[in-house]
């Protein structure tokens, strides 16, 4: 790689991230022709098609996706080398990438951001918000913030809060059906799904005392969304399993009702979690501490 090819990659990897000619151009504040002469000159010199272009958005090629793939990992490793360099520094600086979920995201980390930008001007954040599972190595994130177990036993992780889940129903729904009592009840009721990460699709883990119970439930309806699932409970469609954040508000208001409140489930404990380095940047160090503080460890 020529250093010349260093500000290529870091162009690609946005018009990727982007996925639109129009909107990597309003980001880097040049025209759309730009772009697309820009584009054109890369696939050229390569001598592949690179993206698939349509009227508003683009997809990868074959070509594009290894070309992506490569391009992350060296310009995460250039990253690494600078960081790495001037680790010694004590003012935290450069750009750090946070990925968090949508609704915890905007309600408890975006304002956290803030807060964090304000102490830290030389800092540059930038806080993606996705539901779905992410590898901080290929997509160059320094940190996420999930619920749950960690995805990967590889990464270091420090925790933040904990947080119970909970069987809960709408009083409404309960009237009309019954409370079940035991597990082996569940198989009679309407039961929302969520559907979320790689977890086992309708399959609930239910623990008292020493004993296990894994029931397949089966409902009406169902999301990926931890909102949608919510909102669907509250309007009386039948059981849900959310967690104590979710829902702590409307058990305390009385909308929703806990459900065989003497089983518990996995816990969905707040994370933030990272690469494990020796030379950990300053500006990685001063986020955890300031999320450990904010959140009570």
């Amino acid at each position: 790689m020529t250093i010349e090819t260093a500000p290529e990659l870091a162009f690609f990897v946005q018009l990727a991230r982007l996925g639109s000619l129009s909107a990597t151009a309003r980001e880097l504040g040049i025209t759309p022709p730009a772009i697309t002469k820009r584009l054109m000159l890369m696939e050229q010199r390569l001598g592949v098609r690179l993206v698939n272009r349509t009227t508003r958005r683009i997809s990868l090629t074959s070509e594009g996706e290894i070309y992506l793939t490569h391009a992350t990992h060296i310009l995460g490793s250039i990253r690494d080398m600078e960081e790495s360099v001037s680790s010694s520094r004590a003012a935290p600086k450069g750009l750090l990438r946070v990925n968090a979920t949508p609704g915890f995201g905007r309600l408890r980390i975006a304002p956290l951001v803030s807060q964090f930008a304000h102490a830290h001007p030389e800092v540059e954040v930038q806080l993606q918000l996705t539901d779905r599972p992410i590898s901080l190595v290929e997509e160059a994130y320094d940190l996420a913030i999930r619920f749950g177990e960690l995805p990967d036993t590889r990464l270091s992780a420090r925790r933040l809060m904990a947080n119970r889940r909970f069987l809960c129903a709408s009083p409404a729904y309960l009237k009309k059906a019954g409370e079940p009592q035991t597990p082996a009840e569940l198989h009679r009721h309407r039961c929302i799904l969520h559907r979320q990460n790689d977890d086992v699709y309708g399959t609930w883990r239910l623990h008292k005392g020493s004993k296990v119970e894994l029931v397949k439930v089966r409902g009406a309806v169902s999301s990926n969304d931890g909102d949608v699932v919510l909102n669907w409970a509250l309007d009386g469609h039948g059981i849900v399993q959310r967690s104590e954040w979710d829902v702590a508000r409307y058990l305390a208001s009385g909308r929703l009702k806990e459900v065989m409140p003497a089983y518990s489930l996995p816990s969905a404990d707040l994370h933030v979690y990272y690469l494990s380095r020796r030379n950990q940047p300053a500006k990685v160090r001063a986020f955890i501490d300031f999320l450990v503080a904010e959140f009570g460890g």
